[in-house]
């Protein structure tokens, strides 16, 4: 069987990942727009950080499809698929025939047809990453425009280099998608404190030299403008071949396109009307496709979304429906503004189905699990934003988890899968990773896993 798959990011990277795991006969080329090996998009932030650097974030090493017997044709765009002759065409002429075709295009960041928006550094791949951090090197401040997760993470990164930033966002508060309003306050005075400068509701007119002009008029100064304004599904390549593309290419519960040869992953497709643009969907997406695709039997239903933030000195989850009311559901919220903590329940039918997190919280683990599973909650749900009260200990320290809790949401790994892995020899976070891929999505468990590691080899009196 001729596996073709068109992208070779963390779609199309794990997808391959996972059909070589369970076939070692079936041929398979991967194309790749950018020259590079796969590498995680979602630590990037960590790279702008200074926290982490290129080489760190690869989720291949290269010398891993020579092993696999995987060819991987990288910096060459796939231009046409002719569905004909089950075969598609690159860039420069070349055609390759496919039994099986895999699209993981991803998505493209959305630059706003403003004036001299050419001025500017989309953030979103690992040239953009090298060209901000270039810039940053002379710059005396920037400016980031967007104010979502990731650029959130964008304003945080450089700030972390020194650099004076202001955040501009158009809504009327921060990640306005997974926060509600007060949460989007507690979080921009928390940025506040690290050096950032948060406007939000204005809008960016303009690209200076210097900075950028805001609808109003007003300038604000910059020699770094970087733009992290969302994101947009690549479709245009299924759309020429005539498939069904709503938001992103719609795919039914195999991943499969309205063509029966054809697949769709990751960002660039649409599941029950739903485009998820997180790295857990599309690595749940890749297991089931190649499953399928080798013989196997595997329906995608959904994924339950727990956004983290990357950000050093700002701890934030959250998680399912942030936005009910309490016409609509049981809300249990504590704020304290002075010590950016907010913590927000959503309770319907006795289960938890939203909750956000901010600041240093200790029951992150055990509300995701509670997430994740939809088990009943204590009537008392002070329990929960407060496990210390009443002497209760439902907190999230990995050592009272269950073995049944999700400790790597984007991997699917649980503490169970972890302490089989100890048991058989794995006494460190990196055997623990290679053997579950444990960290190696988001990187906000590598602290709970190090922590069940830990006590794992406390318990048994061994080195860790």
């Amino acid at each position: 069987m001729r596996i073709v798959v068109v992208g070779n990011g963390m779609a199309g990277s794990r997808f391959v990942s996972e059909v070589r795991a369970r076939s070692k006969e079936a041929r398979i080329t991967v194309f790749g727009a950018e020259p590079w090996q796969p590498y995680n998009r979602v630590l990037l932030s960590n790279v702008l950080a200074g926290s982490s650097g290129p080489d760190q974030v690869r989720l291949l090493d290269p010398a891993w499809y020579a092993e696999h017997g995987v060819r991987a044709v990288l910096g060459c765009r796939v231009e046409q698929i002719d569905r004909d002759t089950q075969a598609v065409i690159t860039e420069d002429g070349r055609r390759e025939p496919y039994d099986v075709l895999v699209l993981a295009t991803g998505s493209d960041p959305i630059v706003p047809p403003i004036p001299g928006v050419e001025r500017a550094v989309p953030f979103r791949t690992l040239d953009d990453c090298r060209r901000i951090l270039a810039a940053a090197e002379n710059g005396s401040r920037a400016v980031v425009v967007g104010g979502g997760l990731l650029g959130v993470e964008a304003a945080r990164g450089l700030a972390g280099r020194g650099l004076p930033v202001t955040l501009l966002h158009l809504a009327g508060h921060l990640m306005e998608r997974q926060l509600d309003p007060e949460a989007g306050l507690v979080l921009s005075e928390t940025l506040a404190g690290l050096g950032i400068e948060v406007r939000t509701g204005v809008q960016v007119s303009e690209v200076l030299p210097a900075g950028v002009r805001l609808a109003g008029g007003e300038v604000v100064g910059g020699d770094l403008v970087v733009l992290a304004c969302g994101v947009r599904p690549v479709t245009a390549l299924a759309a020429q071949a005539g498939l069904e593309v709503r938001q992103g290419v719609v795919v039914d519960d195999e991943m499969r396109t309205d063509d029966p040869s054809i697949f769709a992953i990751g960002e660039c497709a649409e599941h029950d009307g739903t485009v998820y643009g997180l790295v857990a969907p599309a690595w749940e997406q890749a297991e089931v496709a190649a499953t399928v695709i080798t013989g196997g039997k595997a329906l995608y239903r959904g994924s339950r979304l727990v956004t983290r933030l990357k950000a050093r000195s700002v701890e934030l989850a959250a998680m399912g429906e942030t936005h009910l009311t309490e016409e609509q559901a049981e809300v249990v919220r504590f704020s304290h503004r002075a010590r950016g903590t907010y913590r927000k329940l959503v309770i319907r039918d006795g289960r938890l189905v939203g909750a956000i997190l901010l600041g240093e919280s200790d029951v992150v683990g055990t509300l995701t699990h509670l997430f994740d599973r939809g088990g009943p909650l204590p009537g008392d749900r002070a329990d929960l934003l407060f496990p210390g009260l009443a002497g209760r200990a439902v907190a999230d320290s990995p050592v009272r988890m269950p073995d049944s809790a999700k400790v790597c949401h984007c991997n699917n790994v649980t503490k169970g899968q972890i302490r089989a892995c100890w048991e058989a020899g794995a006494r460190d976070v990196a055997g623990v990773a290679a053997a579950t891929r444990a960290t190696t999505g988001c990187g906000t468990c590598k602290d709970a896993v190090e922590g069940i590691v830990g006590w794992l080899c406390e318990q048994e009196g061994v080195s860790a």
